[in-house]
This record gives structure tokens, C-alpha cells and sequence, in this order.
């Protein structure tokens, strides 16, 4: 039978500037007729690029308020997910919890950042500093309470609906294998920017500082970061960024740390380019940035956990420490100041995970799975 089209692209919500947006990007150059669907779609809070694919979201996008505050829509995605049919020989689902659900008339390919972290690390996802008075935490963990049996059922099914699975690290892999019982391949997602591309300064912002690149969220230890910083003399920090941790992030913050959001490629192609080394302090199911800042020559210091382990080098890109701790942090940090740093040999390390690598084991993959229906 024939069907409306040959590749059909499928991504959670479309409403952030993060990691995942930015290999759906590549995604849509690897297929530039393909259609994307969406459950989301907030124009000013993700990528300007999108505004030149032809994006379709759900009914769920009629309702207020919800692409500029995605979390509220957490008990209506898997209903908005499972009613949404695609048409298409083969569907790319980009997903990390959501998008897998969509219901396909021919085969399903999904590219899994990581099996729902809201459903399956809680507490990593919403973080420590997520309770108290006032907090979210208590009504995040209430209506995942009430929903968790139900999600998880819908999850699993989602799963044992794709016909093949794709994955970004070796990480992402034991989770599916664990959770869902599926062997899945790995295909980490290419460096988001061109290191090639201009450089804009940004203004007040001198060159030599520590840097982060990050949504602000609790589970990504940024307070961590801080402390580490502060208590290194005359450490500068530059956080680039934005999300619902900021105003706890700016309290905690003292002189010599910068927040910075809505920056162009331009201008964070400058930030790597003039930082002294990049810092991450969370749990990643894919080290993109440390890739990015290695473009660019300059290493990263993170934790020796998660997907950091599939982009980092210990020695010759990066200083890992063992666990989010403000002291192992800082120490890291002296310990990448003593260590002579190739910037070429970084370069030519992010160098393997071109877009272009990635582009060509898509269409593969795809070729593969549209035979199947001869």
C-alpha cells in the first residue's frame, strides 16, 4: 500500500535549545522533505532553524501556556503521542520519552536519548534541591505517583513497537537493554555547532573564564559548579543557559560568574573559543558539550559517569572526577591546569563525530528498514 510519505521525522516537543533539538536539526538536513511532527512546537524558545522545516504539531499546541512550560503537559503527552498517526514507509522518532509512542502506518526506527528520565531517575530528574516550602517537587512526584503504573505500561508498549532502536552512547544501551529487553546500536549524535562558522563577542565578557553550557535544571549540579568556582581564586564562570533553576542559580551566585541566554551560534562559538576549559557536573546520558568545546581545542572537566565516558579522553581531552561533589570539582579543575593541552588533538578528536558520519548511518538505516516493505 502505497503511503504519503517515504520519511516521516517525530521528536518529543520542540519548545527548548538543548542537545536533543540540535540532532533533530541535523536529522532534518539528513532528510530535508521530511515532515516533523511534534507534540510542541514554541518558535522563539527553540532553534530559529526550524522556522524552515516543515513542522507539524499536535492539537495539544492549541492549549495556553503549554509550549513556553512543556513540564504542565507531562500527563497529556503519552494520550497526545498515542492519538497521532503518521503516514510514512519508515518514522525517525527522536525521543526521550514521548515520541516513540506515535502511532505508525509503516516501520519505526527511534533514536533514543535515553528511556524516560522522568519515569526512571526521579530523583536525578527532579533533583535535591527540588523540595522544600514552596518547591515543585511535591506536586511533580505526586502526579508521577498517580500516573507511574500507567506511564510505565504505555512505555514499555511503545518500546515493543519500534522495529529497530537506535541509541546516542553506550549508556543509553545497557538502559534499553534493562528496561525494555532490545538490543540497540549506537550512533552518537555529531558536535550541535560549526566550529568554522563566525564569532561574535559578547559584550562584558573578557577571555580566560571557566565555562558551562547548560539548560538550569537541579539535576545538572550548576550549583556545584558554582561553589567550585568560588572557591577558586579569581576563577571566573560564564553559564550559558536558560531554564526554571535560574533564579536559585543567581542567588548562589557572587562576582566573577556571568549568566548568559538566547545567545546565537555566533556569539557561543566565541564563548568556546575564549573559555579556559568547559565544566559539567551531571549525570549525561551523551556528552555533547565537551565535543563542542573540543572543537575549538579547549578540554572539560566532568564527572567519570554516563555518557561523558563516550566523548571525553581522560588526559588528552578531559579531567574527569568520580562523583558531583563542589571539592572533587574544584580539584579537578587544578588538575587540568597542570597538564600541557594539545589543542589540535582535541580538535581531531571531536572531529570523529561529524555530522556527516552521522547523516550517512541514518540514511542506512533507513534504506534498510524502507526494503523491508518490498
Amino acid at each position: 500500500m502505497a503511503r504519503t510519505e517515504p520519511v516521516v521525522l517525530v521528536h518529543d516537543y520542540l519548545t527548548q535549545r538543548g542537545g536533543a533539538e540540535r540532532a533533530v536539526l541535523a536529522m532534518t538536513r539528513a532528510f530535508p522533505r521530511a515532515p516533523l511532527y511534534t507534540a510542541l512546537y514554541d518558535p522563539i524558545g527553540t532553534f530559529p532553524e526550524f522556522a524552515d522545516v516543515d513542522v507539524r504539531p499536535s492539537k495539544l499546541d492549541r492549549v495556553p501556556g503549554l509550549r513556553r512550560h512543556h513540564r504542565a503537559a507531562l500527563p497529556l503527552l503519552a494520550k497526545t503521542f498515542s492519538s497521532m498517526t503518521v503516514d510514512a514507509d519508515v518514522s525517525l522518532c527522536s525521543s526521550s520519552g514521548w515520541a516513540h509512542g506515535v502511532v505508525t502506518t509503516g516501520r519505526k526506527v527511534v533514536y533514543c536519548y535515553t528511556p524516560a528520565r522522568w519515569l526512571y531517575q526521579t530523583d536525578r530528574y527532579l533533583g535535591k534541591h527540588a523540595s522544600g516550602t514552596g518547591s515543585k517537587r511535591v506536586p511533580k512526584q505526586a502526579v508521577l505517583g498517580i500516573l507511574r503504573e500507567r506511564l510505565e505500561s504505555w512505555d514499555l508498549a511503545a518500546a515493543a513497537s519500534a522495529d529497530r532502536y537506535l541509541v546516542v552512547s553506550g549508556v543509553s544501551a545497557q538502559a534499553v537493554r534493562h528496561l525494555y529487553g532490545l538490543e540497540a546500536e549506537v550512533l552518537a549524535p555529531p558536535p550541535a555547532i560549526n566550529a568554522a562558522g563566525p564569532l561574535r563577542s559578547v559584550p562584558g565578557v573578557d577571555p580566560g573564564y571557566w565555562l558551562c553550557v547548560s539548560r538550569l535544571l537541579p539535576y545538572k549540579n550548576l550549583d556545584l559548579v558554582i561553589e567550585a568556582v568560588r572557591a577558586s581564586r579569581d576563577a571566573r564562570l560564564v553559564i550559558v543557559g536558560d531554564g526554571p533553576d535560574r533564579a536559585r542559580l543567581e542567588r548562589l551566585a557572587g562576582p566573577g560568574i556571568t549568566f548568559l541566554r538566547g545567545l546565537g551560534d555566533d556569539q557561543l562559538r566565541w564563548c568556546y573559543a575564549n573559555c579556559k576549559a568547559l565544566l559539567a557536573a551531571s549525570y549525561e546520558d551523551f556528552g555533547l558539550t565537551p565535543l563542542e568545546a573540543a572543537l575549538f581545542g579547549k578540554p572539560t572537566v566532568a564527572p567519570h559517569l554516563g555518557g561523558f565516558l563516550d566523548t571525553i579522553v581522560q588526559g588528552r581531552t578531559g579531567v574527569f572526577f568520580e562523583r558531583p561533589e563542589a571539592g572533587l570539582i574544584a580539584e579537578a579543575m587544578g588538575r587540568l591546569g597542570e597538564i600541557a593541552w594539545v589543542g589540535e588533538v582535541i580538535a581531531e578528536h571531536a572531529a570523529g563525530f561529524n555530522e556527516a558520519r552521522f547523516v550517512a548511518r541514518l540514511r542506512e538505516v533507513i534504506a534498510e528498514e524502507a526494503a523491508k516493505l518490498q
